[in-house]
């Protein structure tokens, strides 16, 4: 065929046609005729040969684009109890693209597909997770993925089991480990969240998983809410529970005393070991910070087992993360403390926050006592004057 073949202003019929013509022209074991049982038929047979499109070099991407176009405008046409496996099937064939450029055309056939089904049809599930497949081979995961909560809202219509859900968070965070850990951390979290107490015990691989990929993300520092999952609470007793209590509350000796003890183990996990220093001493100083409102250079060297000219780059690495908000002195070499994030947020800080908020209460009483008492003044000596 030449130039861009273009099927939809056609009728169903006569696309399906034209689209047995096209690929048999690529070499595809298809009839030109269509078939005497109709168009479900017909799509049955075109989809199953569709993916020849792949293998020929003679047509642009848009042709091809052209091709799929079509076949999604008969999909999307056929009642949804007669569509689930001509539905399967395309998703299936459009994971086959290798080449960058086809499998982005075939990443937007199957966005197309996902958006042109009703917002009720349990298929968008299924047409989802191939997206994602398909967009983690062009790198494109971030244009159908962006947080757990614009999923959900994607499927608010007609949520998916519980099981299938688990089988899309696995999937996203094996596409997202690597590429952004924070989110991958989110949706591993997210996969947790859906096992109850009476299957948690059957998550030890994605506790495992949730655990390691929290440890190992730059930028994941509150790490004390993944005690309470159920899953993770299972792990109680095993090494990879005994490392996450480090991280959740002790100092940097206690982590390079587990590591002398563990290394195999930790280095089995694939976290790195320098980068866990690095954390521990973050972690360390923002422990140290929530008692000490000042801190001498000295202090935080002997603390974080650091030397005396690296003591200053720490502190603006801490006050990049915005975890403490501090004030270097370096002619006296102290830091003073604004204020600092939690590590762990147990009783004591749930006591902390009432007893402050209490205090406020009181204050705010007070000056609005004072106002009052003012306005009472300036009423009466209005009246005298």
């Amino acid at each position: 065929m030449q130039g861009p073949a273009v099927f939809i202003d056609a009728d169903f019929d006569d696309q399906a046609q034209e689209l047995r013509q096209f690929l048999k022209q690529l070499g595809a074991e298809i009839s030109e005729e269509k078939s005497t049982k109709g168009i479900e038929d017909d799509l049955h047979k075109i989809i199953g040969v569709c993916d020849v499109c792949f293998k020929d070099n003679t047509h642009s991407p848009e042709e091809i684009d052209a091709v799929l176009n079509s076949i999604v405008s008969i999909i999307v046409s056929i009642p949804l109890e007669r569509g689930e496996n001509l539905i399967l099937s395309f998703c299936d064939k459009m994971t086959k693209a290798k080449e960058p450029n086809l499998a982005r055309v075939c990443l937007q056939s199957l966005w197309r597909l996902f958006t042109n089904l009703e917002v009720t049809s349990p298929l968008r599930y299924h047409v989802y997770y191939h997206l994602v497949q398909v967009a983690k081979q062009v790198n494109q995961v971030k244009e159908v993925f962006t947080g757990v909560e614009q999923l959900k809202a994607q499927f608010a219509q007609c949520p998916p089991s519980n099981e299938q859900m688990q089988k899309l968070y696995r999937l996203l965070h094996d596409v997202l480990k690597d590429t952004n850990s924070e989110l991958a951390s989110k949706v591993m979290i997210e996969l947790l969240g859906t096992y109850t107490a009476e299957n948690a015990s059957y998550a030890r691989e994605d506790a495992m998983k949730c655990i390691v990929t929290a440890l190992a993300d730059p930028n994941t520092f509150l790490l004390d809410p993944l005690l309470s999952l159920k899953p993770v609470r299972f792990l109680e007793g095993e090494l990879i529970h005994d490392l996450l209590s480090v991280f959740v509350s002790e100092k940097l000796p206690s982590y390079l005393e587990f590591y002398k003890h563990h290394k195999e183990f930790v280095n089995s996990q694939g976290l790195n070991h320098e980068q866990n220093i690095k954390k521990m001493r973050l972690l360390s100083f923002m422990q140290l910070a929530e008692s000490n409102s000042e801190m001498s250079f000295q202090q935080l060297q002997d603390e974080l087992q650091i030397k005396e000219e690296e003591v200053e780059p720490f502190i603006i690495e801490v006050l990049k993360t915005k975890l403490v908000r501090a004030r270097m002195d370096q002619r006296a070499r102290k830091v003073h403390i604004s204020s600092t994030m939690h590590r762990t947020f147990g009783r004591p800080q749930w006591q902390q926050l009432h007893d402050l908020l209490l205090s406020w209460k009181t204050n705010l009483t007070l000056v609005q006592e004072n106002i009052n008492n003012v306005a009472a003044a300036q009423v009466e000596l209005a009246q005298r004057q």
